[in-house]
């Protein structure tokens, strides 16, 4: 299975990568995004470790039955060869009602075909109000491409 774009990158390409994976992440659906990755991917998401699709299909649905109303916003930072490193935050609440909202880095590593084979992310949460809020569901089309500001 080919995921295109495909290393090396380009910024263009690397923007294009970084993009699709937001817009899967937003979907919520564990299948849907494992398939992003390949069969036998590593993961370290905070202190979770997490090895091949059906791993990550579990931590994915831990992660999305928690983190409730969840939306993410990824933003290039660097690229090269078959590497991508992005800073995203996203918001989401608990089940108590309490909102969050989420800042990390990742760093991506890509097979030939695209698929990541390699993901780490690290991962601070901040609490916030309701009325603090700012990232509502899915990139609207005007928004891609635009950065993201911090706070």
């Amino acid at each position: 299975m080919t995921r295109p774009p495909v290393p090396p990158f380009t910024e263009e390409s690397a923007r294009a990568k970084v993009q699709a994976a937001e817009d899967a992440w937003n979907t919520r659906d564990p299948q849907r995004v494992a398939l992003a990755y390949t069969p036998d991917s590593i993961w370290r998401n905070r202190d979770e470790f997490a090895t091949g699709r059906d791993e990550i299909v579990a931590f994915l649905t831990r992660k999305w039955d928690r983190e409730l109303d969840y939306a993410l916003r990824k933003e290039l930072w660097a690229f090269t060869g078959d590497r991508i490193a992005v800073r995203f935050q996203y918001e989401w609440h608990d089940d108590g009602g309490r909102w969050w909202r989420s800042y990390g880095n990742e760093l991506w590593e890509f097979d030939a075909d695209g698929l990541m084979r390699r993901r780490e992310a690290s991962i601070n949460d901040l609490p916030i109000t309701e009325e603090q809020r700012r990232i509502f569901g899915p990139r609207r089309d005007d928004e891609r491409g635009v950065s993201f500001p911090l706070a």
